[in-house]
């Protein structure tokens, strides 16, 4: 299901937030993805396919679904608890704007 959620992104994709490419590594239980997000769309590539994402999100497959289906919202002991790890908690604002989950 996390899978298919990550590769179904491109199409719920809305323009307007990421004005130039971003590149975000989700690590999300043993799924890996790299997705890229821009003012003409989205793009969703299997495994790590930079060097270096401007954002990197490990979390479990429970977390994620949380988030994503369940409207939760991380806070500040989510990503202190090594729950969420992340270098830019701030760009994961930003990527949920960009599909409608704010």
């Amino acid at each position: 299901m996390h899978e298919e959620i990550l590769n179904t992104l491109p199409h719920s994709y809305r323009t307007g937030i990421f004005s130039v490419p971003t590149t975000f590594y989700f690590s999300v239980g043993d799924i890996r993805k790299t997705v890229v997000l821009g003012a003409e769309g989205c793009t969703v590539q299997d495994g790590k396919t930079v060097d270096e994402a401007d954002c990197i999100c490990k979390t479990s497959a429970e977390m994620f679904a949380r988030i994503w289906n369940d409207g939760y919202r991380p806070g500040i002991m989510d990503f202190m608890s090594g729950t969420i790890k992340s270098n830019a908690p701030q760009l994961l604002q930003q990527f949920m704007q960009a599909f409608g989950k704010s």
